[in-house]
């Protein structure tokens, strides 16, 4: 069974990127709809799939990471406007019976993303 996960990880603070504000959307042509929202764990992770089963098919995804409410969250100094901010993964599923992990670096002036496992 497909499933799709993600977790954060605060490269600033060495880290798991705790309460951090996650939205995931499906995207078809131009329309851009909601799925889910989530907050992760204090294991900078979700409590559960953001997709699994039958709801995970193939598609063009986003995932949006509000990590600029976090760093602010944590007291970090940012300037405004924010340099990271919200965080917009695009990405594509092509097989909905393989497990998709997206795990998410981040730092108040930097990140980058893989597939998992």
């Amino acid at each position: 069974m497909g499933k799709l996960t993600t977790h954060v990880l605060d490269t600033a603070h060495g880290r798991p990127g705790a309460r951090i504000g996650i939205e995931l959307y499906r995207l078809d042509g131009d329309t851009r709809r909601l799925i889910t929202k989530a907050i992760t764990n204090d294991d900078g992770r979700c409590d559960k799939p953001l997709l699994e089963g039958d709801a995970l098919i193939p598609a063009e995804y986003e995932l949006v990471f509000h990590a600029g409410d976090y760093f602010a969250a944590l007291g970090v100094n940012l300037p405004q406007p924010r340099f990271v901010d919200r965080v917009v993964l695009r990405f594509g599923i092509a097989d909905a019976g393989a497990h998709y992990h997206v795990p998410l670096l981040v730092s108040p002036w930097a990140y980058s993303t893989y597939r998992g496992s």
